[in-house]
């Protein structure tokens, strides 16, 4: 039984999203980076698409943005460990991407731009 407990203990931390730690108030500023191309208003797109509820949100789904192939052929939503992932080396990550920008090298900035960008609903 207690080796049940620990596996399922174990299991919850793994369930974990990899990546939700991270100060708002700080990503508020490394987004700063962001919004030459990206609006946080809802329905606003500009060159990329608004990122307005881009945590959780469905992958290329932003009314009215025109996505490229690469990005409407995948079938996942947002979440913390996928944009980390993303914003760290947003080419490498998803090929043939139109996102023209080097990304964010650091984990504490990224860690700190979702947990921003997790305040946008």
């Amino acid at each position: 039984m207690l080796r049940t407990a620990a596996l399922v203990a174990s299991l919850a931390v793994i369930a974990l999203p990899a990546h939700a730690a991270g100060d708002p108030v700080a990503g508020k500023k490394v987004f700063a980076k962001c919004a030459a191309c990206h609006s946080i208003k809802r329905g606003e797109n500009r060159i990329g698409p608004s990122l307005a509820g881009v945590v959780g949100r469905q992958i290329a789904t932003a009314p009215k943005f025109n996505y490229s192939p690469a990005m409407k052929k995948l079938n996942f939503k947002w979440d913390n460990a996928r944009l980390h992932q993303y914003i760290e080396k947003p080419m490498k990550y998803i090929p043939g991407n139109r996102m023209a920008f080097a990304g964010v090298p650091k984990p504490a900035d990224r860690d700190n731009l979702i947990a921003y960008l997790d305040t946008l609903k």
